[in-house]
């Protein structure tokens, strides 16, 4: 423990005509996590990001009508620096969540996968929220961590029976021209990177392939080409899920917007950079799986959306590309 460790503290006095001003106020201390030390006494660990957002928010409680004084500091010593970094323990936090977590599990083979999709959406902003204001990290994280991640492993399970499992090994590349008027297969109940693999064929890949949606994997005939199952013949290949396996395997990653959308897929399949458009295309996808529609409806359904991301993401490439110097 460093006993030199820098500290901002924000004295302020909140205007006292204005509740719903007061109110935001408290909101915004609380949502970065600052210690209460007293009544009108905060504190944070001192960052420069963090210095900064303390002293707009002091700006703005100055035009509202209060006071702010923001001060930086050490901590005297190796108790006080204990004591301070007491304040921002999470345990108890991560442990409601965990079990929040636990009841959740409960509920999931009885509930819609619209259901589901919202819960795993709500589930992960509130682990954010604890983690993102989780200054001391310490095993009440690695066990919370630990936790969601089970729980999202559960989920998809139970959203998309049969998810394959991660191998190594080198991506060959393969013509296409080799790949014309085939059977593909992948399981059934469509989801996102199975929906994408299937857009990519018939886009880029095979013109006129003929798809199969599987029961179950063991049901592929042995002259379909399997994808995103285990054993298929193209799946989860080290980092990269189905849909990036397929566009290295031919050799399309000079199409324009192409690994922007294989980015955007493999964030709604498997976590990753956040992509600003994954929400909206979760969101589709969620409502579309709630109509009921059969799996050769949703694939001519979601074509039309990935047609339009993928125009999208290409106007982007262009646009940055005239922009550099």
């Amino acid at each position: 423990m460093k006993p030199s460790s820098d500290w901002l503290l924000l004295v302020l006095t909140l205007p006292t005509d204005n509740a719903t001003a007061r109110m935001r106020f408290w909101r915004a201390l609380k949502g970065k996590g600052c210690a209460v030390l007293r009544d009108g006494v905060y504190l944070l660990p001192a960052t420069d990001i963090a210095e900064a957002e303390l002293l707009e928010l002091s700006s703005s409680i100055g035009e509202a009508g209060g006071a702010a004084h923001l001060v930086r500091a050490p901590s005297r010593g190796a108790d006080q620096e204990a004591e301070f970094r007491s304040l921002f323990d999470r345990t108890d936090e991560y442990a409601a969540f965990v079990r929040s977590l636990a009841d959740a599990r409960k509920t999931l083979s009885d509930i819609s996968p619209v259901e589901i999709t919202r819960l795993l959406r709500r589930a992960g902003k509130d682990f954010d929220a604890i983690s993102s204001i989780d200054f001391f990290r310490n095993e009440a994280f690695t066990r919370a961590e630990a936790a969601w991640q089970d729980f999202v492993a559960l989920a998809n399970t139970v959203l998309s029976p049969g998810e394959p499992h991660q191998v190594e090994g080198a991506i060959p590349l393969l013509r296409r021209e080799d790949y014309q008027g085939r059977t593909w297969a992948t399981r059934q109940r469509l989801w996102v990177d199975r929906v994408a693999s299937a857009w990519l064929i018939r886009r880029f890949i095979d013109f006129q392939a003929c798809f199969m949606w599987l029961v179950s994997p063991s049901e592929s005939p042995p002259d379909a080409l399997g994808f995103d199952f285990d054993g298929a013949a193209f799946s989860h290949i080290g980092e990269r899920v189905t849909f990036e396996v397929l566009v290295a395997s031919f050799g399309l990653e000079d199409e324009p917007g192409l690994l922007k959308l294989g980015t955007l897929v493999h964030v709604l399949d498997v976590g990753g950079e956040v992509v600003p458009e994954a929400i909206g295309f979760e969101a589709v996808m969620t409502g579309a799986k709630a109509r009921a529609l059969s799996d050769d409806e949703m694939l001519t359904e979601m074509s039309h959306v990935l047609d339009s991301l993928l125009a999208h993401f290409a106007a982007i490439e262009k646009t940055n590309v005239v922009k550099r110097p």
